[in-house]
């Protein structure tokens, strides 16, 4: 079968690899249909995700039909369609026995320490297979993923509606924060740096929308929020410039949702977090949120379609990084095809 390698920083190569087989009683074989391109996919081609390895066939957002299934699998049959939680965890650790997963001690995640969804055919356990919703194509599918990490993210904040939940970054994590966030009822404000991003976020139901670059955006954010300043606030941008803003905006008591991988250092003092008693922290991934997001589609209170800007046939990878390198604003969510 055909795949996509990533042998190094900003080198692809198509090759040949075995396709894989029914190894265990309860595997199943998928042919894959699609893949998305996801902001953690462009770091690692580009070199600057720390936890990853190489060299590796990239691509954690799968979807497929299944091809074969192993002699104990009950859960999903041949033709099924189906999406693959990304997430491998040894189960026998301190964050496993908690109940999170997500961040095991020995983690493995598809498309960053083994290999992804690049590539024709891949196998899961059955209990990482999800059942895809009939009204959503295979394209449009590939939304639940990014969907399980903003249900996540909103989980860890513990976001109720009586918050003021604060989105910044208006790009495909957090539309999707976005997208999710309006079944809680809480006040949302977006902020980004891209007036077109800020004019869809307003259309999917944001109350508020500020562009940092052009206002006294720590101003109009707690102006925004009854002088308070948000409750959540969710760093969908992550960069180095964006977590001492959020410790400076969000209001005492409150908490603050970091997403990103990046080892640049920001400038962040104690006296911020401990004075306010604000809450930091981390979001990683998704702790088995698939069915939660597939329920939300299903009951029509969570709207997938529309977030795929352009398609890709997966041997043409490096088209479509090179397209997301451009950072052009009209860029939404890149899926390749099969």
């Amino acid at each position: 079968m055909k795949a996509v390698i990533t042998n190094k920083p900003h080198e692809l190569e198509i090759i040949e690899m075995e396709k894989p087989i029914i190894e265990e009683k309860t595997d199943v074989l998928i042919k894959v249909k699609a893949a998305g391109i996801c902001g953690s996919d462009v770091h690692i081609y580009h070199g600057t995700n720390a936890v990853a390895t190489y060299p590796r066939v990239l691509g954690h957002e799968i979807v497929g039909e299944v091809e074969e299934v192993g002699e104990n699998v009950t859960k999903v049959k041949k033709g099924d369609r189906v999406i693959i939680d990304q997430v491998i965890n040894c189960g026998e650790c301190y964050a496993c026995k908690k109940g999170r997963g997500n961040v095991c001690k020995d983690l493995k995640v598809r498309g960053v320490h083994v290999h992804g969804g690049y590539r024709e055919y891949i196998t899961a356990k059955e209990e990482m297979c999800y059942i895809l919703p009939e009204q959503l194509s295979y394209e449009d599918s590939i939304m639940i993923e990014p969907s399980t990490i903003s249900v996540q993210c909103l989980s860890r904040a513990e976001a109720t509606k009586e918050d003021t939940i604060l989105i910044l970054g208006a790009g495909a994590l957090g539309t999707s924060i976005l997208k999710v966030a309006k079944n809680i009822g809480a006040k949302i404000i977006v902020a980004d740096v891209f007036d077109s991003k800020l004019e869809d976020a307003k259309k999917l139901g944001a109350d508020y929308t500020v562009n940092i670059t052009e206002e006294d955006a720590i101003a109009k954010i707690r102006a925004l929020s009854d002088g308070y300043g948000p409750t959540v606030s969710i760093d969908a941008a992550c960069t180095k410039e964006t977590l001492p803003l959020l410790l400076e905006v969000t209001g005492n008591a409150g908490r603050v949702i970091t997403m990103g991988f990046s080892e640049d250092t920001s400038p962040v003092t104690q006296l911020k977090i401990t004075a306010k008693e604000l809450d930091v922290r981390g979001s990683r991934l998704q702790n088995k949120k698939f069915q939660e997001v597939i329920d939300l589609v299903k009951e029509n209170k969570l709207d997938l379609k529309g977030s795929v800007s352009h398609t890709f046939h997966f041997l043409e990878l490096q088209k479509a990084l090179d397209l997301i390198d451009k950072k052009d604003p009209l860029v939404k969510k890149i899926v390749l095809t099969f």
